[in-house]
């Protein structure tokens, strides 16, 4: 429901009627009752106090088999406040960018890392496959950086890039103060300090009146490097305008640009900083048009890996070494990569291992794990793909059946 405001949204997910088809079915919470005291409701507690704090008090010092029980008159109904609006996400969620409005809730908290190591002959987590890699890194140049604040308080930095290997424009989304590109902060030729502040080249933060950027050239010493003791959470996410911008239920795709977000935003993670890197490779690398056309194959009963062979494509066709050179660029070399794709670990650390994948963070869709999401026979024939066929480490017994 793009242009809704977030309180529109939880409006909507308060009433099931209200729902569009995309939305997961409301959970069937019981009411609370007097004996209910506490709601736990995906791993929150909200206490309901009791209708008078003074009662109680009276009813500790003078016990009578009724001081359970507050009293009321006759006349007066029971009155109980509403149980709080469900916390089922609806399909994808485009308007609710995670932050720090975020509950912090242990079981929404950061993953457990799987330390890996691609050096190693036996795979290191890394799978058995060893992707082909790009010889050559290309060159990537950030020009431009905006401050985004999003619709739950938390702010990122989004970087859009150009490159010497096609004419699109790539974006890393930066969450964090302490993660600077090289090529945005270098001094570009008969610039002014105005041309500094408006294609983001700028330390701390924009206000009226500002007129200097305070760029130091040559920034990121000593001090820089005694910092980041953390490495990043990192996502290398392809375009999926289908799973991102109209709700689609055939793939993952929205849910995880979210719930990556949501990751690199936790109070826990805001020292070591979160590099979302939005890579323009539509459909697995094949674009818009020939992924609408698998689509139509996949409903004459043909599975994600059948459909792009089909059409004459690869199975995936995308390459990473864009990932790479944006992430050097970003100054970054030891990372912890959000990720089920074992391809992606090895291709992401480039031809000589410019970025080293330190560990692994899974993607597991949150209905396996029972906070919320959403579930759909084509997202489910999907995944089973990608473990099966692609060799994405998830536990295909871990399928809803």
């Amino acid at each position: 429901m793009p242009g809704s405001t977030p309180d529109q949204w939880q409006g909507a997910a308060g009433n099931q009627s209200q729902l569009p088809s995309f939305y997961s079915p409301r959970a069937n919470a019981p009411r609370p009752t007097d004996s209910d005291a506490d709601i736990d409701n995906d791993g929150l507690s909200l206490s309901i106090p009791p209708a008078s704090s003074t009662a109680i008090n009276d009813d500790d010092n003078n016990p009578s088999p009724s001081s359970s029980i507050p009293s009321r008159p006759p006349s007066t109904p029971l009155v109980q406040p509403p149980p709080p609006p469900s916390l089922l996400s609806p399909a994808f969620t485009p308007p609710s960018t995670p932050g720090t409005a975020t509950p912090s809730n242990p079981l929404l908290s950061e993953p457990r890392s799987i330390p890996v190591d691609s050096t190693l002959a036996t795979g290191g987590g890394c799978g058995s496959k060893h992707p082909q890699l790009l010889e050559t890194l290309p060159e990537v140049q950030c020009v431009v950086r905006a401050r985004i604040p999003t619709t739950t308080g938390a702010e990122m930095f989004l970087h859009l890039y150009t490159n010497n290997m096609d004419k699109k424009d790539h974006l890393a989304i930066v969450f964090g103060d302490n993660i600077r590109s090289k090529s945005l902060d270098a001094v570009q030729e008969g610039e002014t300090e105005m041309d500094r502040l408006v294609r983001g080249a700028y330390t701390g933060r924009l206000y009226p009146g500002r007129t200097s950027s305070d760029i130091r050239v040559g920034h990121g010493g000593e001090g820089e490097k005694e910092r980041k003791v953390v490495p990043p959470l990192v996502r290398i996410h392809s375009e999926c305008y289908t799973g991102e911008t109209v709700w689609s239920a055939r793939c993952d795709c929205g849910e995880q640009l979210d719930e990556a977000a949501r990751l690199m935003s936790l109070a826990s993670n805001q020292g070591a900083g979160g590099i979302i890197i939005y890579l323009r490779q539509e459909g697995r690398g094949i674009g818009l048009g020939e992924k609408l056309k698998a689509y139509n194959l996949q409903d004459l009963g043909n599975d994600t890996v059948e459909a792009n062979l089909l059409l004459r494509h690869p199975a995936d066709a995308r390459s990473y070494g864009l990932a790479t050179a944006m992430l050097m660029d970003l100054g970054q070399k030891d990372i912890r990569l959000l990720t089920n794709n074992p391809d992606k670990i090895r291709a992401v650390e480039g031809p000589n291992r410019e970025i080293v994948v330190k560990e692994r963070v899974a993607m597991v869709p949150l209905s396996w794990k029972g906070k919320g999401g959403f579930r759909a026979p084509e997202v489910e024939g999907y995944l089973k793909t990608k473990i099966e066929k692609m060799g994405h480490m998830l536990d295909v017994e871990a399928l809803p059946r």
